[in-house]
């Protein structure tokens, strides 16, 4: 019995596709992207989301160990995203598969219709049987600019394209109960809303080649499969490993998805830490937002308008001490909020369909 998908994101970590010596592991990034072209074969649509520019740039080049990190960042991934993407063409090219590359920032997810440009450009690739292999663009993206790694770059992606299911690939069997390198940790088979408490035995030490974690993968895939998309965080260095979880043959971490939102709310559930404009709310009003019920936010609720914001702008929902209840997208302009301020009988700011409730 398998997994019936039709849309996956793959993520393919640093660890798995580099050596000990930080080069690429040219023989498992092949192995990998024969294992994406039979699961096309399949029926299946694929998009990958690849780290490995910076050592592929490696491979390329010698730079000083005192250069400045962030200019050998730019300086490897510059030169390396094109070994990459010719590296990928080349294995894709093997099996009669076209891939395309996708180089992004952070910045082109805040604003709603460079989003929507994003999804469609993926969209037009998918529907023409290509591969979009996709990376942060590590030439232009530094500081604040930066994605925390490219596991949420990946659930973005899986969420902008509604997608079947979203997979990790990592160096390691998934996520354990403790560190895997000691006796009597064990691989966490199924994490389902409520018990995440299982963070608490997650080593936080990052990867060596890449800049994320554990526990940086873990708040990722619970927000993912809150918005409806089952994770799956598996060994990349494991022979077949895709097509032995899509058929269930493995052993390794499954999120269970919840109910399925709508697009732009998984647009506001990735976005909301661009919000441009912000207001406090009353006690009861407050109470409404956190009962779960599909209730919106009318101005009568309102007590002030902290920031201004536009018509469409994602802003932030806070109680009077100005505790982060959630996050919405605007109905109206903040004027037309100040106006309508404590009053009663006016269209809801926020409509609960675009509703967002961070936890």
């Amino acid at each position: 019995m398998s997994y019936s998908y039709q849309r996956i994101v793959v993520k393919i970590g640093s660890n798995v596709l580099t050596l000990s010596n930080g080069l690429p592991d040219l023989e498992r990034i092949a192995h990998l992207v024969d294992q994406i072209a039979a699961l096309k074969k399949r029926g299946l649509e694929v998009i990958l989301i690849s780290s490995g520019a910076v050592a592929s740039g490696r491979s390329m080049i010698t730079i000083p160990e005192k250069k400045d990190n962030v200019a050998a960042r730019q300086l490897l991934a510059s030169i390396g995203q094109i070994k990459l993407i010719n590296t990928y063409l080349s294995y894709f090219e093997k099996h009669g598969i076209l891939c395309s590359q996708v180089l992004v920032t952070k910045e082109d997810f805040r604003d709603r219709l460079h989003y929507l440009n994003i999804k469609n450009c993926l969209e037009i690739l998918l529907k023409h049987r290509v591969v979009p292999v996709i990376n942060e663009n590590d030439v232009v993206s530094v500081t604040e600019l930066m994605f925390t790694d490219n596991d949420e770059l990946a659930g973005l992606v899986a969420s902008m394209l509604e997608a079947d299911a979203l997979i990790i690939l990592s160096n390691v069997d998934g996520i354990y109960t403790g560190d895997p390198n000691l006796p009597g940790s064990v691989v966490i088979t199924d994490v389902r809303k409520g018990n995440e408490e299982i963070q608490s035995g997650i080593s936080i030490s990052k990867s060596s080649s890449g800049r994320g974690g554990m526990v940086t993968k873990l708040g990722m895939a619970n927000k993912v499969a809150s918005l409806g998309i089952p994770v799956h965080i598996a060994n990349g260095k494991k022979d077949h490993i895709l097509s032995l979880i899509l058929d269930k043959k493995i052993e390794h971490t499954y999120f269970h998805p919840e109910k399925q939102v709508s697009g732009k709310k998984k647009w506001i559930a990735h976005a909301w830490e661009s919000a441009t404009g912000s207001i406090t709310i009353n006690q009861g009003a407050k109470e409404v937002l956190l009962s779960g019920q599909a209730r919106s936010l009318l101005p009568v609720g309102i007590t002030e308008v902290c920031s201004d914001f536009k018509k469409g702008d994602i802003i932030r929902i806070m109680d009077t001490s100005f505790k982060l209840i959630g996050v919405g997208i605007a109905e109206y302009g903040a004027d037309k909020a100040r106006e309508r301020t404590g009053i009663k009988g006016h269209k809801a700011l926020v409509h609960y369909n675009y509703f967002y409730l961070v936890d």
